[in-house]
């Protein structure tokens, strides 16, 4: 019985060090597509985050993770950096914009912020980004690395002019909250297969 059980603990162990592999794979690769060839480092920056449903009167934790995401994305050598927050009231009465932005100045941001307070899908998201972002010399989207790719293809469809200077974020890291990762790389999956039906 206790050779059974070690077996047991054995297959799971690497059926769950598999999947976190694979997951990993899927974020590093979506960190990597739809970015752009005309971004100007060291010009002005606009760094976009998509915001998570937020039931709370306080940013959750998918929301903290990714406006700490777009903090370490900020390029120090970038003549300007504004963060880009965007998420209406989709699951609460304070959109997730507003709940990101208090999260990012408790975190002694201070720098320049811009709000998106009314969109309600990934599509929205970028749609009143745009506004936000057009003086940009270098644009980068950040959330969770196959949500993030979600968001550029949206802007290389409505703005390709703006696409073109869409450059990396620093929304993946080996090993960092392993069960979002996961979770982020099953749903990117699911939504590649939804699209491949259609």
């Amino acid at each position: 019985m206790r050779r059974l059980l070690l077996i047991l603990a054995g297959v799971t162990a690497a059926a769950a060090a598999a999947l976190l592999s694979w997951a990993e794979a899927v974020h590093w690769r979506t960190s990597r597509q739809a970015l752009g060839d005309s971004g100007v480092p060291g010009g002005r920056e606009a760094v976009v985050v998509l915001g998570y449903r937020n039931t709370g009167t306080r940013a959750n934790f998918v929301n903290r993770h990714r406006v700490r995401a777009g903090l370490r994305s900020q390029d120090p050598a970038a003549s300007e950096s504004v963060l880009v927050l965007c998420g209406g009231a989709v699951g609460g009465d304070v959109p997730e914009a507003e709940l990101m932005a208090r999260y990012a100045r408790e975190r002694g941001y201070t720098g320049p912020i811009r709000l998106d307070t009314q969109s309600r899908t990934t599509a929205e998201n970028i749609r009143f980004a745009v506004p936000l972002v057009e003086d940009a010399d270098t644009i980068k989207i950040v959330s969770h690395a196959p949500h993030a790719v979600v968001g550029r293809e949206y802007l290389w469809a409505v703005r390709p002019d703006l696409a073109a200077r869409l450059v990396r974020g620093d929304d993946h890291r080996v090993g960092e909250a392993p069960i979002l990762t996961v979770a982020a790389a099953i749903i990117a999956w699911q939504h590649q297969a939804r699209r491949g039906r259609a």
